[in-house]
């Protein structure tokens, strides 16, 4: 129980991660306790404990799911890569991002993540040059938003000379965001 509220604290997990594994382990703990309780010499509780697998499982189905992400450069009104599962709700990312650009004082980098009703969460992060948009099934953890992060700056780090130009010559750039949405086959 100490280990996954520090995973949460640390964000490696998401509340719905954390309620979920918190309870099982809470569920265990009162049948261990009560097994003792009946019969201090008794090894039953050592069943209750499992191999994890429950555990793993509820980590997996209660993790956020990246569905798409959207890579703008500052104030276009297209994107420049759209990627993922699903197609984004233009009418939905629109007022998010005329929001960002009206900012008076924006800054120059940042990261932000907001629920937007139906268990969908968007998580911004905004470079020099350009803005990623990442639409998340359920919360995403602290890690999840801070990888998106990584990924835009890597982004900007990669194309930075095609940004500062101005220039929008797709085949010569590269998105690291596509692995957020890419099948994890191995």
């Amino acid at each position: 129980m100490e280990t996954v509220a520090t995973e949460f604290s640390e964000g490696r997990i998401n509340r719905a991660q954390f309620n979920a594994m918190y309870g099982r382990y809470s569920e265990q703990r009162t049948i261990i306790e009560r097994l003792v309780e009946r019969n201090p010499d008794s090894k039953a509780w050592k069943q209750v404990m499992g191999s994890g697998g429950h555990t793993n499982f509820l980590r997996e189905h209660f993790e956020s799911q990246a569905l798409f992400f959207m890579v703008y450069r500052h104030h276009a009104p297209s994107p420049l890569m759209i990627g993922g599962k699903t197609k984004p709700d233009m009418a939905q990312m629109t007022p998010i991002l005329r929001a960002l650009w009206a900012m008076p004082k924006r800054p120059k980098i940042g990261l932000a993540r907001k629920a937007l009703g139906d268990e969908l969460w968007v998580v911004l992060a905004l470079g020099e040059y350009a803005v990623t948009l990442v639409m998340f099934l359920m919360e995403p953890s602290l890690a999840q938003a801070t990888l998106v992060r990584d990924m835009h700056t890597d982004f900007e780090r990669a194309n930075h000379a095609a940004l500062k130009r101005g220039t929008a010559q797709l085949e010569r750039m590269v998105f690291p965001q596509r692995a957020l949405v890419e099948e994890k086959g191995f």
